[in-house]
């Protein structure tokens, strides 16, 4: 995949840059495997706004991606877009002739085969248990919990890597850096996420945005005091004066929220690590 750049007839198109659709093979997704997605616009079921800059955007139907595929054989038989995920989803077909949406990797083709199960070989796009995979291998489309399906390393690019197995747990380096264990007995397919330019991509226009459902986002600096712990001022130069905060006074930048700490025993190397001086 490269990136496109467009003509520059004006100052946004400049800037501007997309994704070509090369590997993609159908605009027309398989009606059988959408649904309905209804716009909620940043509110929960109560009305409240519980994701601030979310609103508007274009309408789109949820398709249908299965995170835990059964035991057996598969033949890709399109490469498709999918507007709700930054990867590119395949559209497969089993021996029953049954069809499923998967995430695609960046080896999958129209045509191409793979397997899921015990028996599946170490090959790419094959999805097995990690207790099956050798060490050093990139892996995609990762359990946590065994039978739940995919969790982790499922956005354009991505992998983790399986650094070591003992005492029926897998160490994974994850895309983030942190290096974490999970049940040998997860899932994961070989290879490597699809889309892979897809963080180099400049949006270029606003109007981009608001398409994708992103409102403008205000910094606190210019808000009025009663708004924004950050806002007020005589409106000279603004400078925080003060540790960074949310509109509600948290903390943040730097500031832990991590509430599951159950897991903390699983990670090995926190992602920040590197960072810490």
């Amino acid at each position: 995949m490269s990136i496109k750049a467009y003509r520059p007839t004006t100052p946004a198109r400049r800037q501007k840059t997309t994704q070509d659709f090369d590997q993609i093979t159908t605009r027309k997704p398989m009606k059988s495997l959408l649904a309905s997605k209804k716009q909620m616009a940043g509110k929960n079921n109560q009305g409240r706004i519980t994701v601030r800059h979310r609103g508007g955007g274009v309408k789109r139907h949820y398709r249908m991606v299965t995170f835990d595929l059964p035991e057996g054989k598969y033949t890709v038989r399109e490469i498709e877009y999918d507007p709700n995920r930054s990867a590119r989803i395949a559209r497969i077909q089993d021996q029953n002739g049954v069809y499923y949406y998967v995430i695609a990797d960046n080896s999958m083709k129209q045509g191409t085969t793979f397997e899921a199960g015990k028996e599946a070989s170490i090959e790419t796009s094959n999805r097995m248990s990690l207790e099956n995979i050798p060490v050093g291998t990139f892996i995609y489309a990762i359990e946590l919990t065994p039978g739940r399906g995919a969790q982790i390393a499922r956005s354009a690019g991505n992998n983790a890597q399986l650094m070591a197995k003992e005492n029926g747990y897998a160490t994974l380096k994850m895309p983030s850096g942190e290096v974490r264990k999970v049940l040998v007995e997860c899932e994961a397919s070989i290879g490597r996420v699809s889309n892979e330019q897809h963080q180099n991509i400049k949006i270029g226009a606003a109007g981009r945005n608001r398409r994708k459902g992103i409102r403008p986002t205000v910094r606190g600096v210019v808000m009025n005091a009663a708004d924004h712990p950050h806002g007020g001022g005589d409106g000279g130069r603004h400078g925080t004066g003060k540790a960074p905060r949310t509109p509600w006074g948290q903390l943040t930048l730097g500031y832990r929220t991590r509430r599951n700490k159950k897991t903390n025993k699983m990670i090995v190397r926190s992602r920040h690590e590197g960072k810490r001086k």
